[in-house]
């Protein structure tokens, strides 16, 4: 230190917790998967798994609504027709205990009044047999903050 330099002590600076606040962008994001097809969840999970982490795997929609409130995940891949509970009502009642999941469907069913309650429930729409072309970027696009819906879905809107 130079002659004539003092050091002032300083009043420590208490700095808040983070309240699950995502550090890095290298992080894995946790992804819940539900489907009632087995295979289904299967061949999903083999395919986003090198890119994030699979929270857990349910068949229907109560353990769906279960499994999200236990494990709060990032992102939820849902089928919208599971017993006991759909997809819709299982995301309804995510949303009423305030959880912060973004959701992404996945579903054979391509007509606008899905499509219109998949989106004032969730981001991302995605069409079962195009399921392996658009998962991967319809994620990418929601986990980023944007939505996603199978461009079939859209283009058969529009005409």
């Amino acid at each position: 230190m130079a002659p004539g330099n003092t050091l002032r002590a300083q009043t420590p600076v208490t700095i808040p917790p983070l309240q699950r606040k995502r550090l890095t962008v290298l992080e894995r994001k946790r992804i819940l998967l539900a489907d009632d097809h087995p295979e289904f969840l299967e061949e999903v999970r083999s395919l986003v798994d090198a890119q994030h982490d699979i929270a857990g795997a349910v068949a229907d929609g109560k353990a769906l609504a279960e499994a999200a409130q236990a494990l709060d995940p990032d992102l939820i891949i849902s089928d919208i027709s599971m017993p006991g509970m759909t997809g819709f009502e299982a995301a309804s009642k995510i949303r009423a205990l305030g959880l912060k999941s973004k959701f992404i469907f996945v579903t054979v069913h391509s007509s606008p009044a899905y499509l219109k309650r998949a989106r004032s429930l969730g981001e991302g729409y995605v069409l079962k047999l195009r399921a392996f072309d658009q998962l991967l970027p319809a994620i990418s696009s929601v986990l980023a903050g944007g939505t996603f819906v199978s461009p079939e879905v859209e283009a058969s809107r529009q005409s």
